[in-house]
């Protein structure tokens, strides 16, 4: 499951960008992989280990959430249902 989010562009500095993704590991675990940075620019990766699928959903909606209300917008979804608005 991944789901990317871009904010609009302001000024002449590149958009920013997130993108969230859900991943099961070969040991049955979840991975939540949050990368965001600018464009073309450096990127940061943060992961979070779930052992149960459940946890590891709401974690994924709550940080999809969390990004739309900062003013990005859904630019790729893969594998997942749109955000509820």
């Amino acid at each position: 499951m991944r789901v990317l989010l871009q904010q609009p562009p302001q000024g002449s500095e590149a958009p920013r960008y997130v993108s969230i993704s859900l991943q099961q590991d070969l040991l049955g675990g979840w991975t939540l992989m949050r990368e965001s940075g600018q464009i073309g620019g450096k990127s940061q990766l943060k992961r979070e280990q779930f052992l149960d699928t459940e946890p590891a959903l709401a974690a994924f909606e709550k940080a999809r959430a969390a990004q739309l209300k900062k003013g990005f917008q859904v630019m790729f979804v893969q594998g997942a249902a749109e955000p509820k608005p």
